[in-house]
């Protein structure tokens, strides 16, 4: 007797276990029955996502390499100081505004909105420079941190000096160089003094002092300092 009760107590768990198994079972077909077609737009939309997002980096890229080619001839009169005609271009090729137009959402169209930036800047053009060096996507390189420096000369040229400092500072730590950064800086500082804040001066000619001390403009910068008397 004392063998076949505990015998009975276990198949009894085991039978209830099986029936709780199969009872979670039906319910979950029948969730998926009642809601197939849920399942299957999800599944559909999951398939039209990843076809769209390789069907945009085709069309992406393909759009990059247009604007390039097309880009080619409005550098080449860049280049040659024929900024006009980069800008506008000709009756055989496009010009780098309407290339910024047509493919600014790529990168050679984000390069043709430096190009157009600079052509305004020497052209005099600053309002529409400031424009385009703003909108430029910088990226932390040597054009990012050109971008910014073309920004703040011409809110320099504007009279705001105050923000072009700022704005120079931006474009010596966007972009880590011993060239441009203390370039950059010495501009910052410049435009501080303009704006009458000579303390600010003084911490950017104390920073090219101290962090680039081989640079060309280290070799002067003990007379910036004595000027604003920040030595």
């Amino acid at each position: 007797m004392s063998t076949t009760n505990p015998t009975r107590k276990i198949s009894r768990r085991h039978e209830l276990r099986e029936d709780k198994v199969i009872t979670l079972y039906a319910r979950a077909l029948d969730l998926v029955e009642r809601n197939r077609k849920v399942v299957l737009y999800g599944a559909a939309a999951i398939v039209i996502i990843v076809v769209s997002v390789v069907g945009l980096t085709w069309l992406t890229s393909s759009r990059n390499v247009t604007a390039a080619e097309r880009m080619a001839s409005a550098v080449r009169a860049w280049e040659s100081g024929d900024y006009r005609t980069a800008l506008e271009g000709t009756e055989t090729f496009l010009g780098l505004a309407d290339i910024v137009d047509d493919f600014g959402s790529t990168a050679s169209g984000n390069l043709a909105r430096y190009y157009a930036a600079e052509a305004h800047f020497r052209l005099g053009e600053y309002d529409q420079a400031l424009e385009l060096f703003r909108d430029y996507d910088k990226d932390s390189n040597h054009l990012g941190a050109a971008a910014l420096a073309g920004e703040a000369a011409v809110l320099e040229l504007k009279g705001e000096h105050a923000e072009a400092a700022a704005v120079y500072r931006r474009a010596a730590s966007i972009f880590e160089s011993d060239v441009t950064s203390p370039a950059y800086l010495m501009k910052a500082g410049r435009a501080f003094e303009a704006a009458g804040r000579r303390d600010d001066a003084a911490r950017v000619y104390r920073e090219v002092r101290d962090d680039y001390p081989e640079s060309e403009e280290a070799r002067d910068i003990e007379f910036f300092l004595a000027r604003v008397g920040g030595a």
